[in-house]
């Protein structure tokens, strides 16, 4: 059986100093991966900089950038210079975000996303792959290159749920990373649908990049109840709810990673059984002393960074 990455996708409520200090720890402490989230926070691909001038092995990603709010050749020009930045070591997580953000936040349109995304993704790896691209859709008219000295590729993962996304993903990119997605709906849909569409297209096995969030207590129906009340708002977002419905489950709380360090290592390895490649926790204190508690769970995922990964 294949080993199983474990990554973090970090906090960024101190700050990108905080941010590169947080993944300079994760390196030392065995870590595959961080991942740097762009929801309302800092711009994940600065975060990535940083961070890289502070570590020198870990994998750095972001998970993800919303594809609406910068032009696919500003896209590319971006994650190559990151790359270069990060010296070969920085992954491109790209997603539609959602309609409210899309229109209420970005003052955007939101129609046909799924033909939005296929094009912006013709024209960005087109880009990141070969420096250039000549691309005419019903959404994208480009003909552009970008490039530099030294400039490589980095790899591109579509943060994608549905069947067609999925199949997008597996058509098109390295892969796909998820959120509150749980086990069931994993193993019935994500893996099988982005796998086989990898396969038509004779691609590699694509990566599955499972992002839930985790905490290690002697309290589960307490983590649950604090899990419940802090990422209540993905239960409210269609795509998400149509992966939470599918699962069989109320909220994201009920797919968290939860329980003491026994428990906790059980549901990866149940990851890893059932074909995901890459565990991305998302860390959250549990009880009165939330340092002791995210302390707990980090090194938890450490020890089986060391065993699983």
């Amino acid at each position: 059986m294949a080993a199983m990455k474990i990554g973090l996708m970090l906090s960024d409520a101190r700050g990108v100093h905080d941010l590169a200090a947080q993944a300079k720890q994760a390196e030392h402490d065995g870590f595959a991966s961080c991942w740097f989230n762009n929801a309302g926070g800092a711009d994940a691909m600065t975060s990535v900089v940083v961070a890289a001038a502070a570590t020198a092995r870990i994998e750095l990603g972001t998970g993800v950038v919303p594809i609406y709010t910068r032009h696919p050749v500003a896209m590319a020009q971006q994650a190559l210079a990151v790359q270069s930045a990060a010296g070969g070591r920085f992954t491109l997580g790209i997603g539609l975000s959602h309609q409210p953000a899309v229109v209420n936040r970005y003052g955007l349109t939101w129609e046909q996303p799924f033909r939005y995304m296929r094009e912006y993704l013709e024209v960005l790896q087109n880009l990141i792959d070969t420096g250039r691209t000549g691309f005419s859709g019903e959404v994208f008219n480009v003909h552009s290159e970008v490039g530099f000295k030294g400039m490589a590729p980095c790899p591109l993962v579509l943060a994608a749920l549905g069947p067609s996304m999925l199949a997008l993903a597996g058509e098109r990119s390295a892969g796909t990373m998820t959120w509150v997605t749980g086990p069931k709906t994993l193993a019935s849909l994500t893996i099988p649908k982005i796998t086989q569409a990898a396969a038509r297209a004779s691609r590699p096995a694509p990566r599955i990049i499972a992002g839930l969030p985790v905490a290690v207590t002697d309290d589960a129906a307490g983590a649950r109840e604090t899990a419940a009340r802090l990422f209540e708002r993905y239960g409210q977002l269609p795509s998400y709810r149509a992966m939470l419905d599918r699962e069989g489950v109320a909220t994201a709380a009920d797919v968290a990673v939860v329980g003491d360090e026994d428990g906790v290592a059980a549901q990866l390895q149940h990851l890893k059984e059932i074909g995901v490649t890459d565990f991305a926790g998302t860390i959250f204190p549990v009880g009165p002393d939330a340092r002791a508690s995210s302390e707990r769970t980090w090194a938890t995922l450490a020890k089986l960074a060391g065993k699983l990964g």
